[in-house]
């Protein structure tokens, strides 16, 4: 079950954030904010203190009751789901919520990069793939 996704862009602001089942724990959205931020941050960090070369800093992080999964893209857009700990393929279900970004996003000649996500069609998709 997916719980959350989260589109942080390269310079750590939240530019999208869905809830995709009700009962969750609902933020304000200066934490919404505030998450965003302190996750790019952690990120960030971990890839240059990595003892591996050109890593890519935290792909996934498990607790007892969430796993959290990361997708960066080359231009630095991060897709974070946040799901219960049974579900599987969220690599490919990254994968696939980017493919869904380029297609409804990018490519509405109505948005402006980097700034707030507001496309329907998205989040029409979006629900589709992830409920």
């Amino acid at each position: 079950m997916i719980y959350s996704l989260y589109i942080i862009n390269k310079s750590g602001g939240l530019i999208y954030q869905s809830d995709f089942h009700t009962g969750l724990n609902q933020l304000s959205s200066n934490e919404y904010l505030v998450l965003a931020g302190t996750f790019h941050g952690v990120h960030a960090l971990t890839s240059q203190i990595s003892p591996i070369p050109n890593s890519k800093g935290i792909t996934s992080l498990e607790t007892n009751q969430f796993k959290l999964t990361c997708f960066q893209t080359l231009t630095g857009i991060k897709f974070l789901l946040v799901s219960d700990n049974n579900q599987t393929n969220l690599n490919l279900i990254t994968k696939r919520v980017y493919e869904l970004y380029g297609d409804y996003v990018l490519k509405n000649p109505f948005y402006t990069p980097e700034m707030p996500i507001r496309c329907e069609l998205f989040d029409i998709n979006l629900n589709q793939l992830l409920k």
